[in-house]
């Protein structure tokens, strides 16, 4: 009868003690977790937003890109391409009917330190209403291309012939809101349309 009484003595004071702080430690550190990772939300979902923004604006641009026949100005900031664009006369908000073909339009990019703007004109025309097309780029210097007049052709040079150009490099530096450094989305496509013309 003595023996079944001490199996069923339970827990010491000194036993319970630990159990608790133990359990007391493991709840503070979910806690932590738990506002550390609500405080950094807004913070993750604003870098996810730019860098989906970001990311729509190349998509965009490599579309046309793709779809040009020659560059007519290349520099860091700004591109001139004569490309086909889906629309019944260049610069007109209307897009056509789907049997309708694309027409020939000079598309002018140009970026500054903090938006990219779209200029849509007819071929050979540089100027014209300009509709932004991305803000909060924090670098002018976002087009590159290839061949460049740098003496290694493999790389994207930051300045072009601009008759010889072939490839265009497209990279968009946004803040990262959550760091000192930049986000950076880059793409870039090749004038398919130039082979055509040559």
């Amino acid at each position: 009868m003595k023996r079944f009484v001490r199996d069923e003595a339970g827990l010491t004071l000194i036993e319970l003690l630990v159990a608790s702080m133990m359990s007391v430690i493991l709840l503070g550190a979910v806690g932590s977790m738990v506002i550390s990772s609500v405080r950094t939300q807004p913070q993750l979902s604003k870098r996810a937003q730019n860098v989906s923004s970001a990311r729509w604006v190349l998509e965009r641009l490599t579309r046309e890109i793709r779809n040009g026949i020659r560059v007519d100005v290349a520099t860091p900031s700004k591109v001139s391409l004569l490309t086909y664009v889906r629309r019944t006369a260049c610069g007109a908000g209307t897009a056509p009917s789907s049997a309708t073909p694309a027409i020939k339009c000079e598309v002018t990019y140009e970026c500054t330190t903090t938006y990219c703007s779209r200029i849509e004109a007819k071929e050979g025309v540089y100027t014209g209403t300009a509709t932004k097309i991305f803000n909060g780029i924090n670098s002018s210097s976002v087009f590159c291309f290839v061949p460049s007049t740098e003496k290694d052709t493999l790389t994207c040079g930051t300045a072009a012939s601009a008759k010889g150009s072939t490839y265009i490099g497209v990279s968009l530096r946004i803040p990262n809101p959550s760091g000192p450094s930049n986000l950076t989305v880059s793409d870039g496509a090749s004038l398919r349309n130039a082979t055509l013309t040559n």
